[in-house]
């Protein structure tokens, strides 16, 4: 009877623990073939054939559509480049150069993916529509209130995400470095 019950026991244990590692990696990811760049973090490999299980798992229970690696790379930043949270509540500065695009999208989500609804309906800004410096580098603003030049809503959210998808880019698999791919960097200037 007691060989029994401890064999249950285990066999209770053991499902227990492989359902609760399953689901956190299937709603948190995993590190396998991630490209971090500053703030900004890709996995260039979710849309081909060389995918790992995990993030094949993640992509199936989110429903997104990945970026195939022909078509592009889509990185995303949940922080500053001080590895503070982006906080609606505070005045973000995403500046400088993305690498080199054929086209380009900047994009803001809340942490569930769904686009932050705000009263203008902006939700991003393309390359095509950005405004640049005479250098070709640009700053979008990302706050609750108005600001002058490239803003987009944040409709005071306490936490949200930024996605850059680059598309017709040589970023991927083999990019390591700032160096081999010019990110933008993330600041966070002003938080009341």
């Amino acid at each position: 009877m007691r060989l029994i019950f401890l064999t249950v026991l285990a066999l209770v244990i053991a499902t227990i623990v492989g359902l609760g590692l399953t689901w956190t990696t299937a709603t948190r990811g995993t590190d396998l073939g991630t490209l971090t760049i500053g703030a900004w973090t890709a996995r260039p490999r979710t849309g081909t054939s060389e995918i790992d299980p995990y993030a094949r798992a993640a992509i199936a229970r989110s429903g997104e559509l990945p970026v195939g690696t022909g078509d592009g790379v889509g990185f995303t930043a949940t922080t500053d480049d001080r590895k503070k949270a982006l906080d609606g509540r505070c005045d973000i500065v995403v500046s400088g150069v993305t690498p080199p695009a054929r086209f380009w999208t900047l994009t803001l989500y809340d942490t569930r993916g769904r686009l932050v609804p705000n009263a203008l309906q902006r939700y991003g800004f393309t390359s095509q529509e950005i405004v640049r410096g005479a250098d070709g580098a640009f700053e979008v603003r990302i706050a609750s209130r108005a600001r002058a030049g490239n803003w987009l809503p944040t409709g005071a959210l306490e936490r949200y995400v930024l996605m850059l998808r680059l598309y017709d880019t040589p970023v991927g698999v083999a990019t390591r470095t700032q160096r081999d791919a010019p990110m933008p960097a993330i600041t966070t200037v002003g938080c009341p």
